[in-house]
């Protein structure tokens, strides 16, 4: 299964009602989208007809996300946000839009892939999932920070490392799509400061020149799952109706036990 059909599954058992991504590049992941959805890339060439309400943004994304307003399109049109403030406006007081599904696949460099999970989860919620591009490089070359070959992942990696070691109440689930692998993260808080306070001390750590030292469990996948298995577990109806009925993260704890049993 491929990053795209991954995705369109995904967009089906997690139901979002609003949809973000990063880097767009010729918008077929942007295609698959049905909800109100915010778009980012410096350099987007569009080939493909897009179906949903979208503020499609020509900007890096730290740019983009150093606005006043970034989500702001999602407070206004058709949507899920505008509809709960009409029905009672002191429930959405005050509140941010939340993404409910994002998707990073900006430029393949650890630090703004690490930049750009920043952003995106102060905009999203515990029961979104924030999905992570070309997290599986197959081979040291792939992996490299200076692109040499035609499918390139960078050492964006090494996120999923950063989020174990810093961020242990996230669940980061390696998925073994092809060609390059994804990583779906659950259990976001968009109040943690933690990976900002750190930022510049993991950026001096991390970051290294070239070959990078891609560890042997990521170059096979030891710990990946397949894509199928993930889609069909029986975390979604939970984690949707808790969503429905905006319960706090405790609501987290059952999604968490059946990501648990799927990865251990």
């Amino acid at each position: 299964m491929d990053r795209h059909e991954f995705l369109r599954r995904l967009h089906r058992v997690l139901k979002p009602r609003t949809y973000g991504e990063i880097g767009v590049n010729d918008g077929r992941s942007l295609a698959i989208s049905r909800v109100p959805s915010v778009a980012v890339d410096p350099a987007f060439r569009i080939v493909t007809s897009l179906s949903c309400d979208v503020h499609l943004v020509r900007s890096t994304s730290d740019d983009f996300f150093a606005r006043r307003d970034p989500l702001q399109h999602l407070r206004t049109g058709r949507n899920p946000f505008r509809a709960l403030a009409r029905r009672d406006p002191m429930a959405v007081l005050g509140e941010q839009p939340r993404l409910e599904l994002s998707f990073i696949d900006g430029m393949h460099l650890f630090e703004f892939a690490l930049r750009d999970f920043m952003n995106i989860e102060r905009y999203s919620r515990w029961s979104s999932v924030i999905v992570l591009d070309d997290m599986l490089p197959r081979n040291v070359d792939e992996a490299a920070r200076d692109r040499h070959t035609k499918y390139w992942t960078g050492d964006v990696y090494k996120v999923v490392q950063v989020l174990r070691r810093f961020r242990p109440e996230l669940v980061a689930v390696e998925i073994d799509t092809a060609p390059t692998g994804v990583v779906a993260v659950f259990g976001a808080d968009p109040g943690s400061t933690v990976l900002a306070d750190a930022y510049d001390r993991i950026v001096e750590e991390y970051v290294a020149p070239d070959p990078q030292d891609v560890p042997e469990e990521v170059l096979t996948r030891k710990n990946a799952v397949a894509p199928e298995a993930l889609l069909g577990a029986d975390l979604w109806p939970g984690l949707v109706r808790a969503r429905t009925l905006r319960r706090g993260r405790a609501a987290f704890a059952p999604v968490r036990r059946s990501l648990d049993r799927l990865t251990g």
